[in-house]
């Protein structure tokens, strides 16, 4: 049984850690001290931590503050970090010390153990904090992995996911453009409106949302590495956070920057929490498109039955030939939970005191979680649904002409007053608003049909 185990040293003293793990005995001790959801730090989160440590290892050797055969050693095991081909080696449980410090000596650990096993001739042992972590602090490494990993997720998955969900609605409506159908307001008919000025309103939800995302990136940029422990920079040079931040940049191909106060970076989660407002501000959004759709498909007789979304499969275990919206259903439960992570993350920003936030973890998860899931669901929204939407356009025009709002048009004619008896008629008898026009006012059929043409309603203005 002992084989399968090694004994790793801390400076707390010995720890048994598993024969083939490259992780070391701070890992191990975290490991048996959460066993608390089962949910390991996410990838592009180990990704960052990857790309931190390569870049402050290529950064302190050229500062000569570790030696360049070590550096070395350190950048080719962080770049299989970064490659994803020792994630399982990064075990340790979210919900773990509040600082990110286990994570951070997790990576510098495994990262510290395959650099040796990559370069076997080194003059010294790779140690996890005298060379892995040179000049650096979990206070300052988590934050920015934070940043880091969020940056390169909203930008390179969830805005294109975005973009293309919004350019399938503008294609949808365009393609629907001489579609004129009943507007409602509290879910009541109101005003005609075209298909293609509906879409063009999700459409416009999605730009402005990201917008909003892109705006908030633009202080996610700002890295805290560099302030060490407390924000001072205590134990790493001068020079190390800007030339650290340049070959961030390099290395991701994004612009990214030192903070410019890292008592503000490294006390707080500022820029993460504004980030997750606007996550939770696109699922509102999202809820509401998706519900419209749901509303718009609902039926098919019972309901309004505007439009036909794609059966995917059956949708009761009881009732045969029954399909529902399930892509919708799909994106409303994300929604809720993004809105549900915002909270924790908000509570997270709160838990900073002193010089620290100590919910970093959490936060860091909660974040990235948002982003992923706002951005497969809303792919999988553009591919499945959006893009296969049918509209029953006979259906559409068949209840369109017994709208009795359409008599609002009529106001400027004859008066409001007639106009509400004649809607009312209309509606009580179940009769065309023309049919019931033309026996109660003195307007012609001429003038009712060009008064009365629910696309010019569309329009705005006054309809002659």
């Amino acid at each position: 049984m002992d084989s399968e185990f090694r004994i790793e040293k801390d400076s707390m003293g010995e720890v048994k850690v598993p024969q083939k793990a490259l992780y070391g005995a701070q890992t191990q001790r975290a490991v048996d001290n959460f066993p608390v959801s089962g949910i390991c730090i996410s990838r592009p989160l180990i990704h960052a931590l990857g790309v931190i440590k390569q870049g402050a290892a290529k950064v302190n050797a050229e500062l000569d503050n570790i030696p360049k055969d070590v550096a070395h050693a350190i950048q080719l095991a962080a770049q299989e970090v970064i490659d994803g081909k020792l994630d399982e080696h990064f075990p340790i449980d979210i919900y773990q010390t509040g600082s990110g410090t286990s994570s951070n000596m997790n990576a510098n650990e495994v990262i510290a153990h395959r650099a040796m096993e990559l370069v076997t001739d080194l003059a010294v042992k790779v140690h996890p904090n005298d060379h892995i972590n040179f000049g650096q602090s979990s206070n300052d490494t988590f934050p920015t992995a934070i940043r880091i990993a969020g940056y390169l997720e909203a930008k390179n998955t969830l805005v294109p996911a975005l973009k293309f969900l919004r350019e399938t609605f503008l294609k949808k409506g365009a393609e629907y453009a001489h579609v004129v159908k009943t507007g409602r307001t509290h879910l009541m008919d109101a005003m005609p409106v075209t298909l293609e000025q509906e879409f063009g309103g999700y459409a416009r939800q999605l730009e402005t949302g990201i917008q909003r995302i892109e705006s908030a990136l633009q202080q996610l940029a700002e890295l805290p590495m560099g302030g060490t422990a407390v924000g001072t920079g205590i134990n790493t040079d001068p020079e190390f956070p800007p030339k650290f931040a340049a070959e961030i940049s390099k290395l991701t191909g994004e612009s990214f920057r030192e903070a410019e106060n890292h008592f503000e970076a490294q006390a707080t989660v500022d820029a993460p929490v504004a980030l997750g407002a606007q996550l939770k501000t696109l699922a509102v959004s999202l809820l509401k498109i998706v519900n419209d759709l749901r509303w718009m498909n609902s039926g098919p007789n019972g309901g309004l039955g505007e439009i036909q979304l794609a059966a995917l499969q059956p949708g009761s275990s009881i009732m045969p030939g029954k399909v529902n919206p399930v892509i919708e259903e799909s994106m409303a439960m994300v929604c809720a939970q993004v809105i549900g992570y915002d909270a924790a993350i908000s509570v997270g920003g709160l838990s900073g005191n002193f010089e620290l936030n100590v919910m970093l973890p959490m936060v860091g998860h909660s974040l990235l979680e948002s982003i992923r899931l706002l951005a497969n669901a809303s792919r999988n929204l553009a591919e499945r649904s959006v893009s296969r939407i049918v509209v029953r356009e006979e259906h559409i025009k068949s209840l369109i002409g017994k709208n009795p709002i359409l008599v609002t048009t009529l106001n400027p004619l004859i008066g409001y007053d007639l106009a509400a008896k004649i809607a009312k008629k209309a509606f009580a008898e179940n009769r065309e608003l023309k049919e019931v026009a033309l026996e109660m006012c003195d307007l012609s059929a001429a003038e009712l049909d060009k008064a009365l043409d629910p696309a010019k309603m569309t329009k705005g203005g006054f309809v002659e």
